[in-house]
Parts: structure tokens; sequence; C-alpha cells
């Protein structure tokens, strides 16, 4: 199994993306540490692990708490003494439509989840992983960081930042035993599409109305994918790569492990400026 007794935190893991990775996760030999806010999610996300022949906790966790995201690290290092995987998976959508009517509160909600609750769960983490000389962060990104959406202005600079936040954070960590990784899922068909679909069509926002109802009537990507993505990243397969993005949905990262040094030699999988000749 790739992540035999490993130890893995995945944030946002009662359901979608994060329920997904936690499952992958178990298959593999993971003990895993689920935390969100629904604490009944959690627990019914625990006994699918359960099920598997998994060991795992729930934490109930708003990632937006500097109290809560410490609260989840010390409980994690009492149960199994490390940390080896962070997974920082607690995403929002945040508010549709034009910048100048969006909602300020919510505008800014959603930069706090999808931004600083990453920047809080690695605070919280990054230390015991130093304390043992290792680990693997894998940050969750979007479609939104690639391309700029109308009418999603917060989750589209939100993600975007995240980016940017595991690169820096890949040249902080460097040497030190510690990869971070962002994770592209692609559009897979989660309750955030759902809500997504219908909060567009009541804003008058044809493009992303019009991607949602291809999303959830079948046409996005695959959330196994994704999955298979996550687990790729958080075992050895992954090696030394370090502070990039992949695509579940674009990027054959099956083929990548011959040319991880070709690929830290260089700008491969990064955001990066690109002009003319």
């Amino acid at each position: 199994m790739k992540l035999d007794g490993q130890v893995a935190v995945i944030t946002g893991s009662g359901r979608g993306i994060g329920r997904a990775i936690a499952l992958a996760y178990a298959r593999e030999g993971a003990k895993l540490a689920l935390a969100a806010r629904s604490a009944s999610e959690l627990q019914e996300a625990v006994n699918a692990v359960a099920a598997l022949g998994a060991e795992a906790i729930a934490v109930r966790t708003d990632v937006t708490s500097r109290k809560d995201t410490e609260r989840l690290a010390h409980s994690v290092v009492e149960r199994f003494g490390r940390i080896d995987v962070l997974v920082n998976n607690a995403g929002s959508s945040g508010p549709i439509g034009p910048l100048q009517v969006n909602d300020i509160a919510d505008w800014v909600n959603t930069v706090n989840v999808n931004l600083t609750g990453a920047f809080l769960v690695c605070r919280a983490v990054i230390p015991v992983m130093l304390g043992q000389s290792g680990g693997k962060i894998i940050n969750l990104s979007g479609a939104g960081a690639a391309n700029a959406w109308s009418n999603m202005s917060a989750y589209c600079a939100s993600k975007a930042a995240v980016v940017r936040l595991t690169e820096v954070l890949a040249q902080e960590l460097d040497g030190q035993g510690i990869t971070v990784n962002a994770l592209g899922p692609g559009s897979v068909h989660t309750s955030m599409w759902d809500k997504m679909t219908a909060e567009a069509a009541q804003a008058g926002a044809d493009f992303i109305h019009q991607l949602g109802l291809r999303v959830t009537s079948g046409g996005g990507a695959s959330i196994d994918e994704c999955a298979e993505l996550a687990v790729w990243l958080a075992s050895d397969e992954s090696g030394a790569l370090t502070g990039r993005l992949i695509s579940a949905a674009t990027d054959d990262f099956r083929s990548l492990p011959p040319r991880i040094a070709e690929i830290m030699a260089g700008d491969a999988y990064t955001l990066r400026r690109v002009g003319l000749d």
C-alpha cells in the first residue's frame, strides 16, 4: 500500500472531494484525521473509513479559526504521534456576480476559507513536520486559479493565491524534507457546484451557469482521478516534486516520476508570466 502507516490530516473531508481523498487514503493504508465544520458529516466519513479497515478520528474544525487549527494539530499528534501528510481541501465558491455588487462579508469570508484557512492549518502543522524532518503538504487549488472567470472574483483570486502560497512555502521549506504542492481537481461535481449553478442562474452569470450545468449533468472532471492524484502527491512516487500545480484533469501525473528532476530545474507547472519572444 502506498501510504501504509502514514498519518494524514484532511480538511473539508466530510463530503465531496475531501471525503473521496479520505477513502482513497484509507484504501492505501493511511491513518486519518478528518476535519470539517459539520460533526454529522465527519462522523459519516469516519464510519466510511472504518468500513475499509482504516483508523480515523474526527476533529470538528473551522479552518478560519487559529484556535481550531492549532487544536486540530494537537489532537492529531496526541492520537497518532506525528503528521505525515496534510491536505488543505476546505473551500468555498464565494459570491457570484459582479465584484461591485458582491456582499463584502461573503467575499472576505471566501478568501478567509480558501486562503487564510490553508495558511492557518499549515502554520499549525509545519512545526510538527519540521520536528520529524519530513512531510507532504497538498493544497487544493481549483479551475479559478488558472482561469479568470467573470462573476467569481473572490473564488478565482483566492485560489490563485493558494498556488502562489504553495510556491512560497515550497521555497521556505526547501531542504527540510517537506514538499508542498497544489492539486488542481478540475470541475468535479460536488455540492459546491450545485450551489454555484443555482446562484449563477439567479445572478444572471450565464457562463458560470452553463459551466455548472455541464458539470452537474455529468460532464465534469473525475473525482476518482482527483483522489488518485492526491494519493500520488502524498506517496513516495512524487519524490522531490515541490512548489508545483498539478491538474488531475489535464496533467498525466502518472508519467511524471522519471521527469521530476527535469521539472524541478525549470518553470513547468508553476505560475509564471509569459511574454512575447
